[in-house]
This record gives C-alpha cells, sequence and structure tokens, in this order.
C-alpha cells in the first residue's frame, strides 16, 4: 500500500466533520507496559479557496517512552482495512513528549480544492500504530471516525 495513496486523497476534506474517538485507555494509574492510546480526535476544516485541513491529535502512553504514532485516514466505502504490518509505511505524526511515559501527537495535513473535490463522501476512519521506544507496539484501526460531505 502506497503510503500516500488515502492519506493525500483525505487531505482534500471539503467539510468540517466531528471527531470521534472510538479508542479510549484504561482508566488504570499504571503507566501501560504497551503503548496506550487515548483521547484520539480527528478535526476537518474547509479552507477558503475550496481546499481543506486534517488535524488528527492522540495521546499516546508507555512505559519506555513512545518513538512514534504513524496515521492512516480512509473512507469507509472503499473497503480498506489496514493492518498493523502496512502502518509501518505510512506517514508519522510529530510528538512531543509531556513527560518520560506520555507523549502528545499530532497529525495535520493541507489539501487544495481540486483534492477536496474528489474526496469520497461519507464516512472515514483514522487508523493509529504507535511504537514505543522498547518496539512494543499497538494498532488503533479505528482510532477516530468523521463524515464528509461535499
Amino acid at each position: 500500500m502506497s503510503k500516500r495513496l488515502v492519506v493525500s486523497s483525505l487531505a482534500a476534506v471539503a467539510a468540517v466533520a466531528a471527531g470521534t474517538v472510538v479508542f479510549v485507555s484504561s482508566a488504570d494509574a499504571a503507566v501501560p507496559d504497551k503503548p496506550e492510546i487515548s483521547k484520539a480526535t480527528a478535526h476537518y476544516t474547509a479552507a477558503a479557496g475550496g481546499g481543506a485541513s486534517l488535524t488528527f491529535t492522540a495521546s499516546v502512553t508507555d512505559n519506555s517512552g513512545i518513538k512514534n504514532l504513524r496515521v492512516l485516514a480512509w473512507p469507509a466505502s472503499s473497503g480498506l482495512a489496514p493492518t498493523a504490518a502496512e502502518m509501518r509505511d505510512v506517514e508519522e505524526a510529530t510528538c512531543t513528549a509531556s513527560s518520560a511515559t506520555v507523549t502528545k501527537c499530532t497529525y495535520t495535513v493541507k489539501s487544495s480544492a481540486k483534492e477536496a473535490s474528489s474526496l469520497p463522501e461519507g464516512v472515514w476512519h483514522v487508523s493509529a500504530l504507535a511504537t514505543a521506544k522498547d518496539r512494543n507496539t499497538t494498532f488503533a484501526p479505528n482510532a477516530a471516525a468523521f463524515t464528509v460531505n461535499h
């Protein structure tokens, strides 16, 4: 799977859509041994001139710290069901540690008016793969969801 295939298309969102958290972390106070993704949200904004932008954010926690968070957005109608192995080749979010074990990650992409007009309408999903510094991983196939309307 091309890492830009779906991500580039997603950048073309022409409408504002509310993100929905579908993967929530445990309420336990202990730091997890495997990465834990929480507070995942996706925000889409139509830009002046017909373009759009996508911002996906998530908090990722692991006892060894976080190496990266890879993000892929895709239309539900595509039937695409990315796997953790395929996620290793997609773009990374920008991550900033707020402590030795907690990291906030943000992925932002912008699109042109032409890209926005070709984006499939309907429900979209955002998948995320978190990798810890100790190489443990957690895959969230549906970390967030949103709707695209033209």
